[in-house]
């Protein structure tokens, strides 16, 4: 059964987005690193007290290592998307950043023989269009919103590289990192699920107590917990989306791995009822075709 844990993370992960959108400052010095130190934090801290000593698993430090060519290519790409927040409203390119389910689904159809029914590539597919075009509805919304406020936004922030850049690379790290997890997970020829999850949680912390320390140290900035609530609600939610995740990924990479794309549906509807922001005609009818081709998914589950 991966169809259920897929559904967990994207509702989890979904959420987690709404608390990164509503945590993040763009005129915060160190935002993404705060935000890479809260997520860090939170998965260590899970890795330790629940995997670890509550569930009595027994880690081998090895797999630090073995697996650090996943965690790299995750956490890189994460604090790649964290930073890129600030520019996302304004660019013209963010539908390439929830493209990397369908690449990742792209790389484990060429290189590992995944394999899907012709009814599943058709969800895949609408699930991957659906995405793109919901990532496109919110950039034009966002550009009729500027519009009607008669803000000018600077053109380095639509034309340049700077614009560009951070959605590209999210994609690419992304996908690559979860091609690489379907092999390592799913030919079972390197770890168990639990020693693969536990070994990217703890590579987190470490990032982040390192993050942590160059922030006290260097820049001489303070972590003040109570001021980090949106980031520790989405770290946890994160955590949570990750937790399932790995299961899931396991199970059938080719399909989970553009489902799991999927989660910015949520965020969206997240937005609409807790943020008030408005949704098009255009938006709920491509949300609901990507629910469509969800459902297909699940009832072909096996």
């Amino acid at each position: 059964m991966w169809f259920l844990p897929a559904i967990i993370t994207v509702l989890a992960w979904g959420t987690a987005d709404l608390f990164y959108k509503k945590g993040n400052n763009p005129k915060e010095s160190y935002s993404a690193l705060r935000t890479v130190i809260m997520v860090g934090l939170v998965m260590g801290l899970h890795a330790i007290l629940y995997m670890m000593l509550y569930e009595g698993i027994r880690f081998d430090l090895l797999n630090l290592v073995k697996y650090l060519p996943v965690s790299f290519m995750y956490i890189l790409s994460m604090a790649i998307g964290y930073k890129g927040l600030r520019y996302i409203e304004l660019s013209v390119s963010s539908p390439i950043s929830n493209s990397s389910g369908a690449v990742s689904a792209m790389l484990t159809f060429l290189f590992l023989g995944g394999k899907m029914t012709k009814v599943q590539f058709l969800a895949v597919a609408l699930i991957s269009v659906g995405i793109f075009l919901l990532s496109l509805f919110e950039k034009q919304e966002a550009d009729a919103e500027l519009a009607a406020e008669g803000t000018v936004v600077d053109k380095k922030y639509r034309k340049s590289a700077m614009a560009i850049i951070f959605p590209i690379l999210y994609c690419i790290i992304d996908g690559m990192g979860t091609f690489l997890d379907g092999y390592y997970l799913e030919t079972k020829q390197f770890m168990s699920e639990d020693q693969a999850l536990i070994s990217y949680e703890i590579t987190f912390l470490l990032v982040a107590l390192a993050c942590w320390a160059y922030l006290k140290v260097v820049k001489g900035e303070s972590i003040i917990f109570p001021n980090e609530k949106n980031r520790l609600a989405a770290a946890s939610f994160e955590t949570l989306g990750q937790f399932f995740y790995v299961g899931a990924i396991a199970s059938n990479a080719i399909i989970v791995a553009p489902l799991i794309s999927s989660y910015s549906i949520i965020s969206v509807l997240w937005s609409r009822i807790f943020l008030k922001e408005k949704l098009s005609v255009k938006q709920y009818l491509v949300i609901a075709m990507i629910m469509v081709a969800i459902a297909i998914l699940g009832f072909y589950d096996g």
